[in-house]
């Protein structure tokens, strides 16, 4: 791709004797270009929002490097001598791509630079110099919207292809192909887990309308996932690979507004790379099953999730009679108020207590298990781990 001057020759030249004065304020300058770098880094790290959170290699060394690459091209072009082209500006807007680095914030202190140098100018300026002034000025900001149109395009550029490589990890990770050599291919980390998302809308849409949704899923989850998601889109909207410390309450925060149209998401842990596929496929079981818009985990749809013939429920269905084993009485009252049909006074016969002491078993284990006996999603929670636990218990019983 050809490259484009970093000097704008369409901007007018000056007649001659503001040509001299402007070679005069460009030589006063030239030697105060490092003190005018560092100028102008520290504006950046006051007025662009984000700057200060950057690496201190990246604000103390390529940043005043580039500003640096910057003022000495433009003194040097406005005294007609041979500028820098724009080369390591694109090299440094697709890195900062790569790196995740927010173009507006990158336009922003692509202005505050020119403001430093306009200042400095206007500093630089002798009595008699003010037509000279008034043409650097411009032509200042025409050098700097030429070099953000060509860093646009290459952060562009840089951010479709770190797009696409992170499609082709994604697509790695939920094959279960290779993964470490397509994260070493693309340059791409490879988290030691992940916590999988597969995300829906509520009703059936066209593919558009689901890319559409999984975009903007993405959108509202950047700040969670700190710039390190991966995603793969498909009919119904696709599959979100977070990091696997993301909290679940961030989750529900940021997908429960800004969205076009509400999501459905499961929701399952991938301990490592290699369990990615079972994750993917877990999640994606969940989201089908899940009726309400929301961040659904397996314990949300266990019941429903089970019925469906998944295996990979039972131990955790089994598990939520877990916090009663440590309390005498408390799974007896369960199990007995199950048999009796909800009837305390046939439950405290058959336990040989008083009516009383079974609603305080009963509020108990509500407590510590998060479930209640008396509803019906707790009745059919507390009967099927009540069953599994009996099957598991029972030797005639095949594993």
């Amino acid at each position: 791709m050809p490259q484009r001057s970093a000097s704008p020759t369409e901007a007018p030249e000056p007649d001659e004797g503001i040509r001299d004065q402007v070679v005069r304020m460009a030589t006063r300058l030239e030697p105060r270009i490092n003190h005018l770098a560092r100028q102008a880094v520290e504006r950046q790290r006051a007025e662009v929002p984000g700057f200060d959170r950057l690496p201190d290699d990246m604000q103390d060394l390529e940043i005043a490097s580039a500003a640096r690459h910057t003022f000495r091209g433009f003194l040097r072009g406005v005294q007609g001598l041979a500028g820098t082209d724009a080369e390591v500006l694109r090299e440094r807007a697709t890195q900062r791509a790569a790196e995740g680095v927010h173009l507006t914030g990158l336009l922003r202190a692509y202005h505050v630079g020119a403001e430093a140098a306009a200042d400095a100018l206007s500093a630089a300026a002798r009595p008699g110099e003010e037509a000279a002034l008034l043409w650097l000025t411009r032509r200042l900001f025409t050098t700097v919207n030429c070099l953000s149109e060509q860093a646009t395009e290459a952060y562009l550029l840089g951010l479709a292809g770190k797009q696409a490589a992170g499609r082709e990890l994604a697509a790695a990770l939920l094959r279960g192909d290779a993964s470490q050599e397509v994260a070493a291919r693309c340059g791409l980390p490879l988290e030691p887990g992940y916590l999988v998302l597969s995300v829906r809308a509520p009703t059936a849409q066209e593919p558009v309308a689901a890319r559409r949704l999984l975009h903007q899923v993405l959108v509202r989850l950047a700040p969670a996932a700190d710039g390190r998601a991966l995603s793969l889109p498909n009919e119904q909207g696709g599959h979100v690979l977070l990091p696997l410390g993301t909290p679940h309450a961030d989750l529900v925060r940021h997908l429960s507004t800004g969205l076009s149209r509400p999501v459905i998401a499961g929701a399952a842990l991938a301990a490592t790379p290699e369990d990615v596929p079972a994750a993917a496929e877990q999640a994606h079981r969940i989201a089908a099953i899940a009726r309400t818009p929301g961040v659904h985990r397996l314990q949300d749809v266990l019941f429903d999730y089970h019925l469906a013939g998944s295996q990979d429920s039972a131990g955790e269905l089994a598990a939520l009679l877990d916090p009663l084993d440590s309390h005498t009485g408390l799974l007896e009252a369960v199990a007995a108020f199950l048999d009796c049909d909800l009837d305390r006074r046939r439950t405290a016969r058959a336990l040989s207590v008083h009516p009383n002491t079974v609603d305080n078993r009963l509020a108990r284990a509500a407590r510590l298990t998060g479930l209640d006996p008396h509803t019906t999603h707790g009745i059919q929670l507390f009967g099927a781990a009540l069953t599994l636990r009996r099957l598991a218990e029972d030797p005639a019983v095949p594993g």
